[in-house]
């Protein structure tokens, strides 16, 4: 178990590592003592730039369009799909440029318009078409940025992203926590660090799985696969696509997080899985469902009656058993994560879990887990293109 909430399963060469246990109780002696102020977000003790009054303001409306790009919305994207069977209002998220741009046109529409530095060109070009009301919530940096001065401009809230808080990592702060409780969710219940960092068995498992990852990238096993199982999971696992390979990929090194879709993947790329080359480590991940639609006996062929009376949740959970078995008889490295119930809790803490290994891991890799350097000479190179022409 990583905690009461979620079953998880080690890698079965367990890998312990000094480098990561001293750096684990650096981590956590600098959150202990304020010191890496991007963890407190992830706690009871983090103070929120916004207040109630905001929650209470917008809290009635039926419709939200997020616009952002990145990190900046992949958090409350993952939250709203996760979550969703008790979320009653509808949530647009709009994160990317498309030339014909779906304008959700829906009646008293919050628009949330979220970008850290403020001057992100995206978030910049889809707002200047979709903004058409007053009725405008911006998150954004605390200084003279783009944002900020359009937001003036219209009247609009404006909420603090702390600059302390890359878009990433940001997903419990402001960043995602208001768009969490403007869908009906219980922010608190997110905030999990305090008493996962006490807990042994969850840091336990959390060193040894970051050894065994390292163990794996020496041995030029570069490739993280993620084989989830739960269709609710998917913005989840783009969220954890741009935390690890954001933060890691520096100094020719890092690891390629790939995202498969199961059982469905079975069919296309499970045999370069199994018997391609060997430089992957993979992830199954599901979530345990109560309620699933179950086989209709009655058009059900004798040459599968092994099917009779079973549900859907049943036979995807036999799949994923028997890829795990032939995993394990052709030594092909995997761990597994199962949550047991789909709430905010059990959310925070795969967040929490996330985001200490890919820490954790840039440490030990001596790369900054916190910049994208490289990331800025493109935006550089394409605002010096548009002003050319």
């Amino acid at each position: 178990m990583l905690s009461r909430n979620i079953k998880f399963k080690n890698f079965q060469k367990k890998k312990t590592n000094l480098v990561v246990n001293k750096s684990f109780k650096i981590l956590k002696n600098d959150y202990v003592n304020k010191k890496l102020k991007i963890l407190q977000s992830l706690s009871h003790d983090y103070k929120k730039s916004y207040n109630e009054k905001i929650v209470y303001k917008y809290k009635n409306f039926q419709n939200y369009k997020v616009i952002g790009i990145g990190g900046s919305i992949l958090g409350s994207k993952a939250i709203y799909q996760f979550l969703k069977h008790k979320i009653k209002k509808n949530f647009f998220f709009v994160d990317n440029l498309q030339t014909n741009l779906d304008l959700h046109k829906k009646k008293n529409t919050v628009n949330l318009i979220i970008s850290k530095s403020g001057n992100t060109l995206e978030t910049i070009s889809n707002s200047n078409i979709l903004i058409k009301n007053k009725k405008n919530i911006f998150i954004t940096e605390n200084k003279n940025n783009y944002l900020n001065i359009l937001a003036n401009r219209l009247k609009a809230d404006i909420v603090e992203h702390k600059n302390y808080i890359g878009g990433r990592y940001s997903v419990l702060s402001e960043v995602g926590m208001l768009p969490a409780e403007l869908m009906g969710l219980n922010e608190k219940k997110f905030k999990r660090l305090n008493y996962l960092i006490n807990n042994k068995v969850f840091i336990k498992n959390l060193v040894n799985n970051v050894g065994s990852i390292l163990s794996l990238v020496n041995r030029k096993k570069y490739i993280s696969v993620i084989l989830n199982y739960d269709h609710k999971s998917e913005n989840l696992f783009s969220w954890y696509q741009q935390l690890i390979a954001e933060s890691l990929g520096k100094k020719s090194k890092g690891i390629i997080p790939l995202i498969s879709t199961m059982p469905k993947d079975n069919h296309s790329l499970m045999q370069l899985y199994l018997d391609g080359p060997k430089n992957s480590f993979y992830t199954f991940f599901s979530v345990l469902e109560k309620n699933s639609v179950k086989i209709n006996n009655k058009y059900l062929l004798k040459s599968h009656y092994y099917l009779k009376n079973k549900k859907l949740n049943k036979i995807i959970n036999s799949q994923m058993i028997a890829s795990q078995n032939v995993f394990n008889k052709k030594k092909i490295p995997f761990r597994s994560f199962e949550v047991l119930e789909r709430n905010e809790e059990s959310l925070g803490e795969i967040f929490c879990f996330f985001i200490l290994e890919t820490i954790l891991l840039g440490k030990a890799l001596n790369v900054n887990p916190f910049d994208q350097p490289s990331v800025e000479l493109i935006k550089k190179e394409t605002k010096k293109i548009l002003l050319s022409n």
